[in-house]
């Protein structure tokens, strides 16, 4: 099953049979303190810059959020959106709870790449968030982001979060949205506070990709917080859920990116070990120039 996205001139196409697809966290201020205060002043240089490090860095698609204190999303959305196309040629992934900021930014998207296919991120089970972001998915021939979380929360068994992922397909594919362009996400939690947390995740995301077929995002950090050496355990875990099948994770692409690469090879998604030695030599080229 092939979700394909298209910026200007290039094109992303996530697939269990393909390399695994680098979905860029950056530009988001969740935790950013230094990103939401210039966003919150209309200073969108660390956005420009953002945006250029990780593509260099070897992201496939970046993920674009201005959810802060003190951001008026409607108005920031489309002009962000529209910054970051004009600087750099990968498709978006356009994060907002805010369906209005939605359909600005999805605009300017269409106007900017009229053939192209931006990923909405997010829709989950919650019948509100169904009913106002479905629509747009439709209208604008969007790929989506499915949450496996409804009006009940987040819930602790794979069975139940397997059954939200199925009526987000249901009702997506019941609006014309066809089954290859929702992307689900299994969501990871604190494995602090309940040790069987990551488990659950790994035991979601099988089970989703065995009777559903879609393809699979997920956000890795808040498996590690509030534990040491918290890297150590997002990239162990970000391994075993590609394994189980996620294939389009959003991450901190600088950081993970050697990962992904040696966890694609022994997968068998790296023919003669050429991507792997190719992200080998731009490391030490990178290396040798500081």
């Amino acid at each position: 099953m092939e979700t394909i996205l298209r910026s200007r001139s290039k094109t992303v196409i996530i697939s269990p049979e393909r390399p695994t697809v680098l979905i860029g966290e950056r530009i988001n201020p969740t935790g950013k303190k230094r990103l939401a205060a210039a966003l919150a002043e209309g200073n969108l240089e660390l956005v420009r810059s953002e945006a250029l490090a990780q593509v260099e860095a070897g992201a496939d698609v970046l993920d674009v959020n201005v959810g802060t204190t003190g951001v008026n999303e409607v108005e920031l959305l489309p002009v962000v959106v529209r910054l970051v196309m004009e600087t750099v040629d990968v498709p978006l992934s356009i994060d907002s709870a805010n369906p209005e900021a939605l359909r600005a930014a999805l605009t300017v998207y269409k106007e900017l790449a009229p053939q192209g296919r931006p990923l909405i991120n997010s829709v989950n089970g919650e019948e509100v968030r169904l009913e106002r972001v479905l629509p747009l998915v439709a209208e604008y021939g969007a790929a989506v982001i499915g949450l496996t979380m409804d009006d009940e929360g987040i819930p602790a068994t794979a069975e139940k979060r397997l059954a939200i992922a199925r009526k987000i397909v249901a009702r997506a594919e019941s609006m014309g949205i066809p089954r290859q362009d929702i992307i689900i996400d299994c969501l990871a939690l604190a494995v602090c506070t309940d040790s069987r947390a990551g488990r659950v995740t790994l035991d979601t995301i099988h089970m989703v990709r065995e009777e559903l077929g879609v393809n699979l995002t997920l956000g890795v950090s808040n498996v590690s917080f509030g534990l040491p050496e918290r890297e150590l355990i997002n990239l162990t875990f970000l391994a075993m859920a590609i394994q189980q099948g996620v294939n389009c994770p959003i991450v901190d692409v600088a950081r993970v990116r050697p990962t992904v690469l040696a966890t694609d090879l022994l997968l068998g998604r790296d023919e003669y070990a050429m991507r792997y030695i190719r992200g080998y030599r731009q490391r030490l080229a990178a290396a040798s120039k500081c």
